[in-house]
């Protein structure tokens, strides 16, 4: 239950990175690098990465954030679109058990589109994994900061450290999107009809999906729209990330949770 030790922070506490602000690129589709968000928000821009080899689409690491220790666990959109499969659920759930085992809070960085789909990963297990990161989030008692910087769909949202399972202080870029699915997966679904009768006359189809993908964007996806509900705590301006992150560290210092007493909790295997 020590806290983990304090190391003499040499790095502003206030310091503004601006190429935060540029780094979500405009198409949705297109990759960026996570590691550069760590490594502009970090003290120093060093840390320490676990399994670096193992599940690239997940990466988990050892920072500082003001001198203070915190694991990190983050999508890296960079390696299949930073989707969570077997491999990166299981690699980030030990992660966050190991982290809570010694008492070191846990930064999460969210950019997820879903779980992978195919048959290779239902017949092994894709749902069972993923509920063991599910379980250590809900588990860990101690402090949970999470930052959604693009993608946030369905029940991968809910699985990255959200509000609904103890998260405790969750933060959203304006380019954030928390929703079931995507605009354009959604306006496929909701409006099938319409795109079919619409199939021979492609301007008026392009306008059509345009249009109501902005709909989708204004009325459920949109970040504003999560904080009006209460699961999102800010909406923060990307270049301010890490003292937002530093004042919700220090905001939780004297954080004690104690789970439900019982025998043992029944960890899904």
């Amino acid at each position: 239950m020590e806290d983990a030790p304090l190391a003499v922070c040499t790095d502003k506490i206030t310091r503004l990175e601006d190429s935060l602000n540029e780094i979500i690129p405009d198409n949705a589709n297109k990759p960026y690098d996570m590691a550069e968000v760590i490594r502009a928000i970090v003290d120093n821009g060093e840390y320490l990465e676990s399994a670096a080899g193992y599940a690239k689409n997940i990466i988990t690491c050892f920072a500082r954030f003001n001198g203070q220790s915190v694991g990190i666990i983050a999508n890296q959109p960079k390696f299949m679109a930073g989707v969570l499969d077997i491999n990166a659920s299981r690699k980030a759930a030990r992660f966050v058990r190991f982290c809570d085992a010694f008492n070191i809070p846990i930064v999460t960085l969210v950019d997820v589109p879903g779980f992978l789909p195919g048959t290779t990963q239902e017949y092994g297990g894709v749902i069972t994994h993923g509920a063991k990161l599910l379980f250590a989030y809900c588990e860990a008692t101690v402090p949970k900061i999470t930052v959604t910087l693009r993608k946030a769909y369905g029940g991968a949202y809910i699985v990255m450290s959200s509000k609904h399972i103890r998260g405790d202080i969750n933060y959203a870029w304006p380019t954030a999107e928390i929703a079931v699915m995507g605009a354009s997966g959604a306006v496929e679904v909701l409006h099938a009809k319409a795109l079919k009768d619409l199939a021979d006359k492609p301007e008026e189809k392009a306008a059509f999906i345009a249009e109501k993908e902005k709909e989708y964007n204004d009325k459920f996806s949109n970040p504003y729209n999560a904080a009006r509900y209460g699961y999102i705590d800010d909406v923060i301006e990307p270049r301010n990330t890490r003292f937002r992150i530093i004042r919700a560290l220090q905001s939780l210092s004297t954080k004690r949770l104690q789970n439900p007493p019982k025998k043992h909790s029944n960890i899904p295997l």
